[in-house]
This record gives structure tokens, sequence and C-alpha cells, in this order.
């Protein structure tokens, strides 16, 4: 029997950036990319979206939410997993309406002793008292956005997306290119979130011409519905070659 390597390779950084730009995205310590998503039983489109660094602008909304939450102290250091941060997710995860991984080893690690990624994480404290905590990980030219979680008590100081600020304005500093928040749902709006920082900076993956457009609600329509025109034939097709 082969001996146990003592660790795991770290994935590249332009490896990450080039898997970001084809709409895939980090799943515990693989890979994925999806065009579908089935929610309450109906079956809904996946929009995969990215922010051009160099593009954005905040408004008054996002420059509103920064001097909101100035007086936090914020850190950003390499992510190692503890029990606080595991004890600010159960907090948050608490008082979610969603389903979401029962804890952060479970979201990130999956049972994973080490990463392949290059992981950091933006810590906002309330005179030391940790009340979010916004992950992701750097690709070359890039970063993607991969867990926020928050205390429940600071709800109205919208943490999570005063953490997408926070990260954007770490990779800009990096002098990164992209962001990549996730993806939305098309007609499914808990999503719509990830808009939040710079509209006109937002770009929506086409996947099946494989390129960036400009984010618009209709491309996104016109490409939803080319998707769910499609399925049958994919559905079909994925059934023959089993």
């Amino acid at each position: 029997m082969a001996a146990t390597p003592p660790y795991l390779p770290i994935i590249r950084g332009d490896a990450l950036d080039f898997y970001l730009s084809q709409g895939y995205y980090r799943m515990h310590q693989d890979l994925f990319t999806c065009r579908f998503l089935p929610l309450d039983d109906n079956l809904y489109t996946v929009h995969w979206l990215r922010l051009v660094l160099s593009e954005v602008q905040y408004g008054p909304e996002q420059r509103r939410l920064l001097r909101y939450n100035e007086r936090f102290t914020t850190v950003i250091r390499p992510f190692r997993l503890t029990e606080e941060y595991e004890e600010l997710y159960a907090l948050y995860r608490s008082s979610i309406t969603f389903d979401a991984p029962e804890t952060v080893e479970a979201f990130m690690l999956a049972g994973a002793t080490h990463s392949v990624f290059t992981t950091d994480v933006i810590e906002v404290r309330d005179e030391g008292q940790l009340i979010a905590a916004g992950i992701f990980d750097s690709g070359a030219r890039s970063i993607a956005g991969i867990m926020n979680f928050y205390h429940p008590a600071y709800r109205k100081h919208s943490l999570g997306k005063y953490l997408m600020l926070l990260k954007i304005n770490q990779a800009r500093h990096l002098r990164k290119m992209y962001y990549y928040p996730g993806y939305l749902v098309h007609r499914y709006p808990k999503f719509d979130y990830k808009l939040f920082p710079c509209l006109a900076a937002t770009e929506v993956f086409d996947a099946a011409a494989g390129q960036w457009l400009p984010f618009s609600w209709e491309a996104v329509a016109a490409h939803s519905a080319e998707l769910l025109a499609d399925w049958p034939t994919e559905e079909a097709g994925l059934d023959n070659q089993e």
C-alpha cells in the first residue's frame, strides 16, 4: 500500500483563475459547476457572477454601509478553523431560514485534513468580540467569496453585504482583476443580494457561449430560456451515458 502523502498540493492561483472564469466554483475541497437548481419542486437556472474590480464604484448605499460599520475593527488572516468560528456560525445558522451545512468544517473541509486552496478570512469585531467572518479563496488575478456568517444580534448592520465590500476592498488593494461572489438564480430573489456591491461592474456568465456578458436581467432571462430549452436533450444525453 502506498504511503499517504503528508500534505496535499495547493491549487495554483492561475489554475483557480481559469476554472472560475469557466463558471466553476469551490465546494468543500473540490471544484464544481452547475446550470440548474431544484427548489420547491421547481427547476431553476443558475447564473454565475463576477465583478470587474477596476470598474467598481460604490454608490450611496454602499458608502453609507461602510460608514455605518466603521467603528468595528477588521483583520484579514490566513484561514484556520477555530472554535470561535464554529460558535459564531452556530449562532448564525440558528437564525436563518434556509438550508446550510451544520458546521464551518462541513462547509469548508468535509473531513479533509488539509486545504488545497489558498484561503483567507476577514474577521469583524466589536470591542474584541467576533461578530462576523468572511472567508475567501485567492487566485493569481481573482478572489472567490466562499462563506459569510455573522452574529444575528447585528442583523441591522447588514454584515453579509458589508463583508462583500470588505472582500472587494482587499482584492483591489492586492490589484486583483475579478471578484467572484457565486451565482444567482433566475426568478428566485434570495440570491440577488450578490448584486449589491456594484451592478455596473457585474458580469454574468453565458454558459452556452462560454463568455462573460455585462449583467442585465434581460441577459439572464435569455440565458435561462436557452438552458431550459436544452434541458430535455441534456437529460437524455446523460441517460444514454449511464
